[in-house]
C-alpha cells in the first residue's frame, strides 16, 4: 500500500533479489537427503550471457543523490530486533545474492555466482563463485562465507526466529567443495526456476562477526562489510545516513552491473513528514520525489518549477507483482474472531468511493492478495464490494442487533468498534472516508495513526485489531506459508499477522510447497487464494500498475527510462535500480536558468511499453 514511499512493512529475505521469501518449511520435507561430500560428476553448468544489459552506456559517474526516509533506523543490523524498518531496504539492496533476476526477461543472471547447476534430486543446486568478488574490506568472497551464513542465521544469539526457522527448515545444508564452489540443499523439491531463487542466498562475512550473547548489542550500529557498490560513509543519528560509492568495486565492469549505481554518494535524510519532504524537493534539496499518491500528483506537483521545465514528471507503467495492500484483521482479537464480522466489515468498506473521490480514479481495485503472478493469479476472485444490506445481514446473524444512541451496533453491552492501526498520515483522508461509510453499517472504525516503528512493533507483537498496511510483492509465485499457516499463528514476530489458523488452508499450503510441477502448483495456488478469500482475514484495497515520480532535470534516465520490473525509476540500488545518473553540467545550467527566471520546455513523460499497461 505504501509502495514507493518505502514505508511498507517488509519481510524480504536478505538472500532473495526482490521477492518476499517464505519462512519455514512443512514438516513433510525429506530429512534423509544430504548434499554429496564431493562435487557430483557430470553437472550441467549454466549461466546467462545472452540477455541484454539494461543500463545506459551514456551514464556518467559522480555527484550526490539526495533521498529521504520518514523514520530513522533503530539499528544497522539486517537481522534481529528492530531490523525491519524502511532503511533496511537500502542495506539489503546493497548486498548481492548468488544469482539475480533480469528485470526484463525474468531469467536468472550472475551476481556473486558466475554459473549454477542443478542436482538430480530436485533439492540441490551448485554454484561457482566469481573469483573477483570482494567484501568492502577487501577480503575475497569464498564458499566459507556461505557456510558461515547458515551458521549465523541459525544462531540463537541473533534473536531472529524468522531467520532461525528459514535457515533450518528451508535451507537445509550448505557445503563447500572448494573456495569458489558450493552446494545448497533445499527442504523440498521445486520447479527449477523457483528453486534457483528460493534456495539462493547471500554470504555473511565470517571475519566480521563474533557470535555470542552480546551480538545484538555489540553490532547494533556496526557497519558490516558488504558485496554491493556502496558502503556507509557517515551517520548523524536522527539526521541522515550517507553511502559512498566504492571506486574500485569488484563488479564495476560485469555485464549486468556496468554503467549502474552512478552517484558517488547517496545521502538518505530523515524527514518525518511527507509534506515537509516535498518542500525540500521544491527547493532543490532532494533530487526526486515519489508522486504515487493522487493528492501529490494532482495538487502538489504543479507551479513554476514544472511550468518552467526545471522539474520533469514521469508516469511509467511496469509489470510487477502487486503489493499485498489492504486491511489485515487479527482473528485473535474479538470481534474479528467471528467470520461474519470479518465479512461484514469487508462489505462495509466503500473502497470504490475512496478510489473515485480521494484517489481521483488513479488507483485500481485489488481483487485478491496475489495479483501480477501470471498463471498463479486466480482471475475468478472478486473482492467483496460495499453493500450495507449484506453487512447488516451478517452482523445480525452474529447477534449484533442492538444500536446505541450514537448509531453503533451493540452486543452484550459491547460496542462494535474496531481499532485500525496505520502509520502513514498521507492515508488519513482515505481512512476517514472508510470510517464514515462503515458507520452506515453500525461499525465504529477507530483510526490510530502511529509512528512506523511503533506500528510495526504493535503489529508484530499481535497487539493490533486491524492493520492498514502493505507487504512488498515479488518473486515468481505467491507465498502462503508465512502469512496463513497455523505454524505462524498466535505467536509474535511472524508474518501471520492475521493469526489465521485453518487446518484446510494448512493442508493446501503443505501440498503447494511439496508440489514440483507447475500445473499442480498453479491449481493449488488458485484453491488457496479462494480459501484465503473465504477466510476473510485480509481485505484487499488498491493496486497501482505504475510508478509516478518528479525529478530535477539534472537527473538522467536511460532511453527506455526503466525496466519491466522498475517500481521506482530513481531507486539508487537494487536488482532493477541504479540506472539513473547526475549530470553536473546540466545541474549548473538549470540552477542558472532558475536564478535568472528563464524557462525550459515543460517535461511530462508517459510510458506504457509494458504489456499490462492499459
Amino acid at each position: 500500500m505504501l509502495g514507493i514511499l518505502s514505508l511498507a512493512l517488509l519481510c524480504s529475505l536478505f538472500a532473495t533479489p526482490f521477492a518476499l521469501a517464505e519462512q519455514g518449511e512443512n514438516r513433510a520435507a525429506d530429512d534423509t537427503l544430504h548434499l554429496p561430500a564431493t562435487l557430483p560428476p557430470g553437472l550441467t553448468w549454466e549461466t546467462n550471457t545472452s540477455d541484454a544489459p539494461f543500463a545506459s552506456p551514456q551514464a556518467k559517474r559522480g555527484g550526490r543523490f539526495r533521498d529521504f526516509i520518514t523514520t530513522f533506523p533503530l539499528t544497522l543490523r539486517l537481522v534481529g530486533p528492530d531490523s525491519n524498518g524502511s532503511f533496511a531496504n537500502y542495506m539489503r539492496a546493497n548486498n548481492l545474492s548468488l544469482v539475480g533476476i533480469h528485470p526484463n526477461t525474468l531469467n536468472p543472471i550472475p551476481e556473486l555466482a558466475t554459473h549454477w547447476a542443478f542436482g538430480d534430486d530436485g533439492h540441490s543446486i551448485f554454484f561457482r563463485l566469481d573469483p573477483d568478488a570482494r567484501w568492502s574490506d577487501g577480503t575475497p568472497v569464498t564458499a566459507d562465507d556461505f557456510v558461515f551464513a547458515l551458521e549465523f542465521m541459525r544462531s540463537p544469539h541473533i534473536l531472529a526466529p524468522w531467520y532461525n526457522n528459514y535457515f533450518t527448515e528451508v535451507i537445509r545444508e550448505v557445503v563447500k567443495y572448494d573456495d569458489h564452489t558450493l552446494g545448497v540443499l533445499g527442504a523440498v523439491a521445486k520447479p527449477r526456476d523457483e528453486m534457483l531463487f528460493e534456495y539462493s542466498l547471500s554470504p555473511v562475512p565470517r571475519q566480521f562477526h563474533k557470535l555470542d550473547e552480546n551480538w545484538v548489542r555489540d553490532y547494533n550500529w556496526a557497519i558490516e562489510p558488504n558485496t554491493g557498490p556502496y558502503i556507509i560513509d557517515s551517520i548523524r543519528k536522527g539526521k541522515y545516513i550517507e553511502f559512498r560509492r566504492k571506486a574500485d568495486w569488484w563488479a564495476n565492469d560485469k555485464r549486468f552491473f556496468k554503467h549502474r549505481y552512478n552517484p558517488d554518494f547517496i545521502r538518505v535524510k530523515l524527514i518525518r513528514d511527507i509534506n515537509i519532504a516535498y518542500q525540500y524537493f521544491r527547493k532543490g534539496e532532494l533530487d526526486s520525489f515519489p508522486l504515487i499518491m493522487p493528492r501529490l500528483w494532482h495538487k502538489k506537483a504543479q507551479g513554476d518549477i514544472y511550468d518552467k521545465g526545471y522539474v520533469g514528471k514521469i508516469k511509467f507503467y511496469n509489470d510487477v507483482p502487486q503489493p499485498i495492500s489492504g486491511l489485515f484483521l487479527n482473528e485473535d482479537a474479538p470481534p474479528l474472531d467471528d467470520i461474519n464480522v470479518r465479512h461484514a466489515l469487508a462489505h462495509a468498506l466503500n473502497i470504490d468511493k475512496v478510489i473515485n473521490t480521494v484517489l481521483r480514479g488513479d488507483y485500481e481495485r485489488l481483487e485478491t492478495a496475489h495479483v501480477g503472478y501470471g498463471d498463479y493469479t486466480n482471475p475468478t476472485i472478486r473482492a467483496r464490494r460495499f453493500d450495507i444490506a449484506k453487512a447488516s445481514q451478517l452482523l445480525e446473524a452474529s447477534g449484533w442487533t442492538e444500536f446505541g444512541s450514537d448509531g453503533i451496533r451493540r452486543k452484550n453491552n459491547r460496542r462494535l468498534e474496531i481499532r485500525v492501526t496505520y502509520y502513514n498520515s498521507g492515508h488519513n483522508d482515505r481512512l476517514v472516508v472508510l470510517a464514515q461509510e462503515a458507520r452506515k453499517a453500525g461499525i465504529d472504525l477507530q483510526l490510530r495513526l502511529l509512528d512506523p516503528s511503533a506500528a510495526f512493533k504493535q503489529i508484530l507483537e499481535n497487539n493490533h485489531q486491524a492493520a492498514w498496511m502493505g507487504w512488498s510483492g515479488g518473486g515468481l509465485s505467491p507465498r502462503y506459508w508465512q502469512f496463513y499457516h497455523s505454524d505462524n499463528a498466535h505467536k509474535p514476530q511472524t508474518n501471520n499477522v492475521t493469526n489465521t489458523d485453518n487446518p484446510v488452508i494448512d493442508a493446501k499450503i503443505d501440498a503447494y510447497r511439496k508440489a514440483t510441477a507447475k500445473e499442480e502448483r498453479v491449481r493449488l495456488a488458485h484453491e488457496l487464494e479462494q480459501l484465503v478469500h473465504d477466510q476473510g482475514s485480509f481485505i484487499p484495497t488498491f493496486m497501482v500498475p505504475y510508478t509516478r515520480e518528479a525529478f530535477w532535470r539534472w537527473l538522467k534516465l536511460p532511453e527506455h527510462y526503466g525496466t519491466r520490473t522498475s517500481d521506482r525509476l530513481f531507486d539508487p540500488l537494487g536488482g532493477s535500480g541504479g540506472l539513473f545518473w547526475i549530470d553536473d553540467e546540466e545541474k549548473q545550467r538549470i540552477e542558472t536558468l532558475k536564478a535568472d527566471g528563464k524557462p525550459l520546455e515543460p517535461l511530462m513523460i508517459l510510458d506504457k511499453r509494458w504489456p499490462e499497461a492499459p
